[in-house]
């Protein structure tokens, strides 16, 4: 649950009575929240007040969804909930007034400017009056940031701040495409957030041809959620910035089978928590990462990060895409921990209860479909980090055992994609064989 408003003066002033002094009232402008880092407009799934009603501090007002997730945003404020700006189901960019909280018979304001997203985290400013229409400035002023010219210095070199810069690059955004609305027009990250993800070098002004589908009548356009957005997005970026190579292994599954079967069949008869493959799995992938913390890392321009702690992203399929809630400082949880970890977060996941800071921080992300029946698969970096685990289903297959046999085993396929800007070869194959070593050995996970 969030909490979010800022107090902003009516425009209208009441009279004191028998005071002859005009005084202010102060109205609460409630705010679409920044939930997820990579959030940039969210939608208003419904309202839980209506237009009237008494609000106290803390009551539920509205559900958000964000790319990510749904949230109940509670009030920040008590009073009056005098008008409603963006109707349930509309789309509001970060900092666009919802509605407002006002004192009994206090006049009420029109809806603010929407804010753009830096400035909305940022500190109040000095407030002015708008259109009604002020906050449908999304596709406005995003086209307009396109079709835009920035600014050259001099020397030939876009004016632009740099972090601008480095989201530009990460976001695949073309800055010379772009108008600054920082000091002197120069571009500032939130230019750089607000603009379409091009995805492309053509020159500024230049037409990008698009091959589109034809459709026939019984075909039907799905328009793309927030959630879908962003996935399309951060794959993209994924798959033409990031310099991918993949690496697979097999394991012998059948010592996993084995203690799992052991250890579920003396917990069961306790009540106690029944574990599945992927709970060894998650282990062993945050030991070895531990084990070999070159993997555990970050690209960052003219640097790598290596992160001290282990905080695993674990891909969950739900209805519209696909979420990554992290466990943290996974390499130090024990197994029951990491257990009833993912089953929660998968549970919050399917609901769309998770929350911000659950998705914030991962170091690496584990993708499993063994469950789905794929054998094998190459997953997708999880930008920012550098390397991701795609794990197939345990199957029975023929085997040459050490005696020269054929025979029946249990068999597993373990991928791995790897950023070759952080990880070499050698270092993604060390790992392998140490996440191989705990998977075909799971006794060392327990002690």
């Amino acid at each position: 649950m969030v909490q979010t408003s800022r107090r902003f003066p009516a425009f209208s002033v009441a009279r004191r009575e028998g005071s002859g002094i005009l005084a202010d009232f102060m109205a609460t402008i409630i705010e679409m929240p920044k939930l997820s880092d990579t959030m940039t407009e969210g939608t208003l799934v419904k309202w839980l007040k209506k237009e009237g009603d008494k609000i106290a501090t803390g009551d539920v007002l509205a559900e958000i969804e964000t790319d990510k997730a749904t949230m109940e945003m509670a009030a920040f404020d008590e009073g009056i909930l005098g008008k409603i700006y963006v109707p349930a189901g509309s789309k509001a960019p970060l900092g666009a007034a919802l509605g407002v909280i006002v004192d009994e018979g206090e006049a009420l304001p029109e809806a603010p400017v929407a804010k753009s997203a830096a400035s909305a985290a940022a500190p109040p400013a000095a407030t002015g009056s708008s259109a009604a229409g002020g906050v449908k400035t999304t596709a406005a002023s995003r086209a307009a940031a396109a079709k835009s010219t920035a600014l050259v210095t001099a020397n030939g070199k876009i004016k632009a701040s740099p972090l601008a810069r480095r989201v530009a690059a990460e976001r695949g955004v073309n800055l010379s495409g772009l108008a600054g609305s920082g000091p002197g027009g120069r571009i500032v990250r939130a230019d750089v957030e607000m603009a379409p993800v091009s995805g492309s070098s053509a020159p500024a002004g230049k037409a990008v041809a698009t091959i589109r589908p034809v459709m026939g009548e019984e075909d039907k356009r799905i328009p793309l959620s927030g959630m879908r957005t962003i996935i399309a997005e951060r794959l993209h970026y994924s798959k033409t910035q990031i310099p991918h190579f993949y690496l697979n292994i097999e394991v012998d599954a059948a010592p996993i089978l084995a203690l799992r079967a052991q250890i579920n069949a003396g917990t069961e008869k306790t009540g106690g928590n029944k574990y599945t493959v992927n709970d060894f799995i998650l282990k062993a992938v945050a030991g070895a990462a531990a084990e070999v913390p070159a993997v555990n890392a970050s690209f960052d321009g003219d640097s790598i990060v290596q992160f001290a702690r282990v905080n695993l992203s674990v891909a969950i399929a739900v209805e519209d895409g696909l979420v990554t809630p992290v466990i943290r400082d996974a390499a130090k949880k024990s197994m029951l921990e990491l257990s009833s970890g993912v089953k929660e977060l998968a549970a919050k996941a399917k609901n769309k209860k998770l929350s911000p800071d659950e998705f914030a921080g991962g170091t690496i992300t584990v993708s499993n479909l063994g469950a789905y029946g794929i054998d094998n698969f190459d997953a997708i970096i999880n930008p920012p980090q550098a390397a991701i685990i795609s794990v197939g289903a345990a199957k029975k297959v023929p085997v040459v055992n050490a005696k020269g046999e054929i025979t029946v085993g249990d068999r597993m396929w373990v991928g791995m994609s790897c950023d070759h800007r952080v990880v070499d070869g050698a270092v993604g194959a060390t790992y392998l064989a140490a996440l191989k070593k705990l998977l075909e050995n799971p006794a060392l996970m327990l002690v």
